[in-house]
């Protein structure tokens, strides 16, 4: 597709990579067509720290909410206007950090949310849970090119409970965001676990929707109602059921009782991360 140099100075180029884009890829169309004229959609984006659920609710999304599931991309985007677009993402508010999204792009996404052409989902669990979540996966990502969740990379909870006491300085270093953790690269950082707790406060200050992944192993369908209310959809199950997360629930209770180490790692929290967790809903006692 070519445009003419005399209109050139009038389109602007992103316009004309979508126009150039859409032309031939026909099959697309109906996609570019919702990002320009999305009628009363608004762009939703969902949002979560690292190890807090998010890739269960994409499925979810993709599962359940019908022809909307079409325009849902495993990526933030920034748009200027309202659009049927569907975004998932890691990303932090504060703090630069590997693997998640900058604070840059997520503040323009919650500007775009209070102008009211965006709405901002966030997805959050108990920091703790987080924290082994995370320190499990980067662990055997580092060892092995693939990272692993816990329910993957152990048995059970006695096995993992045998490598956390047998490698607990490393999990310090990991919540301390240690950079030996991560080999001592430069720019290969990971949020503190202050840090994370920190950010998990500002979302719950800012966001359109803010859902607790423990919520949904209570009652996945009143949980996920909310979402398809804030995105105007009319969730229609047609008597399938919406399954609880495979993860286990305040997992760390299990640790904290037997791993006397964990349970001094609780008990010397600062002040501010333990308020800050306890103003989540949680209890850190």
């Amino acid at each position: 597709m070519q445009i003419s140099p005399k209109l050139k100075r009038w389109v602007p180029k992103p316009l004309r990579r979508t126009l150039r884009r859409a032309y031939e890829h026909p099959a697309e169309t109906d996609w570019y067509w919702r990002v320009f004229s999305p009628g009363t959609d608004r762009t939703a984006y969902l949002i979560g720290l690292f190890g807090t659920g998010r890739l269960y609710v994409n499925d979810l999304m993709t599962q359940h909410i019908g022809e909307r599931a079409k325009y849902f991309r495993d990526v933030l985007r920034l748009h200027r206007r309202p659009t049927s677009m569907i975004y998932s993402g890691h990303a932090t508010l504060k703090y630069a950090c590997l693997a998640q999204h900058l604070p840059s792009l997520t503040q323009r996404i919650f500007e775009a949310a209070r102008a009211r052409i965006a709405d901002t989902i966030f997805l959050y669990r108990h920091p703790l849970d987080s924290l082994i979540t995370n320190w499990v996966f980067l662990r055997t990502y580092l060892r092995t090119g693939t990272g692993l969740y816990v329910a993957l990379a152990y048995k059970n909870t006695d096995d993992l409970c045998a490598v956390l006491e047998e490698n607990f300085a490393e999990f310090e270093a990991f919540a301390a965001a240690d950079p030996v953790f991560l080999g001592g690269s430069p720019g290969r950082y990971f949020l503190s676990f202050q840090e994370f707790v920190e950010e998990t406060e500002l979302y719950l200050q800012s966001a359109s929707l803010t859902l607790r992944l423990e919520d949904f192993s209570v009652d996945p369908a009143r949980e996920f109602s909310r979402i398809a209310s804030l995105m105007s959809i009319d969730l229609n199950l047609n008597g399938s059921q919406i399954s609880p997360p495979h993860t286990k629930p305040y997992r760390y209770l299990e640790l904290k009782a037997k791993i006397p180490r964990f349970r001094s790692f609780i008990a010397k929290l600062d002040a501010d991360t333990r308020r800050r967790i306890e103003a989540l809903g949680y209890s850190v006692s």
